[in-house]
């Protein structure tokens, strides 16, 4: 029967989940076991951030903290900023963000372009430091009247957001046969999420968290100390932290794997090159790191039903890890990385 309803959705904000699963056919090709990418690039922001940006505004408005004319505020290295910009467009709110300096500067644009007030703060200072992004945040929320604070690091609900759906989402379309997940661990609110569903669901199912060289989260876990000595600046954004956030789980995740910044962007612009995704840079570190455990022989066999997070898109990182003149200026191109390029031809 034939029926005059428009295919529509109200707004963008409908598009949020339900991203598709993807088999990794050739960068995993000499690995044992089944390997899929959890693309949440194919979310509206282009990110995983959209799902929390989404259910902790939802869940402050039901409880009565967001209220119309309401400031929303937080500390983000960008995507989060992204995400919760597009929501406060739809719904109505002012948005003030404290982003950290290692944000590409294709993030930073972007926050502007959706209307979000930014303040760039020194990536490389203490998380107490009145001039890091986190003390700014808190600064700004003090300051400016009817505002709320989102405060991923320290909110549950970034944890539950994932639990409720991204977690639910792979156990459907693995059909319970997923073996292990592999995440970057930041806030640790996805891999946190994600990692208590499918416990819930499988307690032998093994989460894999992905740090970066720089960062306190696997000493942290493995000896529950905190190290300060364990800090120093790394390159890698969304990836590792300098403190404890109590959104990570930290007894849900069976393992932390670190990574370096050169082999991580490597990894992504050979995801790019061999899958045809073009994903972020915490993607390729998830794949440097399952390279890292494959070597291994300790953690995947054939029976393995892998799922990797790949959490944003390469559009955000065309000044950084896509842009050759960035990634020589890092010193990560030696002479077998740079036979990989092609060169641009101008035809005269």
């Amino acid at each position: 029967m034939a029926t005059n309803k428009i295919e529509a959705y109200h707004n963008v904000l409908a598009l949020i989940g339900n991203t598709p699963l993807v088999k990794l056919n050739k960068i995993t090709h000499d690995f044992d076991g089944a390997f899929y990418a959890k693309v949440e690039a194919l979310n509206p922001g282009h990110s995983n951030k959209d799902r929390i940006a989404l259910h902790i505004i939802n869940e402050a408005e039901k409880n009565g903290i967001l209220k119309p004319g309401c400031t929303i505020i937080e500390t983000t290295s960008g995507n989060t900023g992204f995400s919760l910009a597009m929501v406060s467009i739809i719904k109505g709110y002012e948005c003030v963000l404290a982003v950290t300096s290692k944000s590409s500067p294709d993030k930073i644009n972007m926050l502007r372009a959706m209307g979000a007030k930014v303040y760039v703060c020194p990536g490389h200072v203490s998380a107490d430091d009145p001039r890091s992004y986190y003390q700014v945040a808190k600064r700004l929320h003090n300051e400016i009247k009817g505002s709320v604070y989102i405060n991923q690091y320290f909110n549950e609900l970034n944890t539950d957001a994932h639990y409720f759906s991204t977690g639910p989402e792979i156990w459907k379309q693995t059909k319970g046969k997923i073996t292990h997940l592999v995440a970057a661990s930041g806030t640790g609110g996805t891999i946190s999420g994600i990692g208590r569903f499918l416990k819930e669901q499988n307690k032998n199912i093994k989460i894999i968290g992905v740090d970066a060289y720089g960062s306190v989260l696997k000493k942290y876990h493995e000896t529950q100390e905190f190290d300060g000595d364990e800090i120093y600046p790394y390159r890698i954004e969304g990836l590792g932290k300098n403190l404890i956030p109590t959104a990570t789980d930290f007894d849900v995740i069976d393992h932390f794997e670190k990574v370096t910044d050169e082999e991580s962007a490597h990894a992504a612009r050979d995801i790019a090159k061999k899958e045809g995704l073009f994903v972020g840079y915490t993607s390729g570190a998830a794949v440097q790191a399952v390279r890292q455990l494959s070597k291994t022989g300790k953690f995947f066999d054939k029976d393995s039903f892998v799922v990797i997070i790949f959490c944003d898109h390469g559009s955000r990182y065309m000044s950084k890890i896509y842009s050759d003149d960035w990634m020589r200026e890092q010193g990560f191109f030696d002479s077998k990385n740079i036979e990989k390029e092609k060169p641009i031809e101008f035809i005269r």
